[in-house]
C-alpha cells in the first residue's frame, strides 16, 4: 500500500518495487488463472507485529477467487481471530517474527493449538 491512496499493489525486488498493478476483484480474478493459490504479504506491516492490513484482508476475503494466505503483522491469536472474520474463513494467514522460536511473544504451541481448534 503506498502513501499516495488506498489502493494496493503488486511489490517487486524484494519488495522495493512498486509495480502500477492493483490488487482489485478484476486482477486477482486473472491472476488465478495462473496460480493455484495465492501468498499475499502486507509488505508495510511485514516484520513488524504491529496488527495486520485490515482492509487488505477484507478484499482478499471478499474477492479472491482461489485460496489464499496473508503474511504480515500478525503478533497476537487475536490477529488470527481477525483474519478468520475478515476474510470470511477464506483467508489463511502466516505467523513469523512474532514467534517465540524467531524471538517473538507469540508462542508457537498457542498458535499450533489455535489452528487445531478451527474447523479447517
Amino acid at each position: 500500500d503506498d502513501d499516495d491512496d488506498d489502493d494496493y499493489y503488486v511489490v517487486t525486488n524484494r519488495w522495493q518495487t512498486f509495480t502500477n498493478y492493483k490488487i482489485t476483484p478484476e486482477n486477482l480474478k486473472n491472476l488465478a488463472r495462473y496460480c493455484d493459490e495465492f501468498l499475499v504479504h502486507g509488505v508495510d506491516v511485514e516484520g513488524k507485529q504491529c496488527g495486520i492490513l485490515e482492509d487488505l484482508v477484507t478484499l482478499l476475503g471478499d474477492h479472491s477467487p482461489i485460496p489464499v494466505t496473508y503474511a504480515g503483522g500478525v503478533r497476537s491469536l487475536e490477529d488470527l481471530e481477525l483474519v478468520k472474520q475478515l476474510g470470511k474463513d477464506r483467508v489463511d494467514a502466516t505467523v513469523g517474527s512474532a514467534l517465540d522460536c524467531f524471538g517473538g511473544t507469540l508462542k508457537y504451541n498457542d498458535v499450533v493449538q489455535w489452528h487445531k481448534r478451527q474447523n479447517h
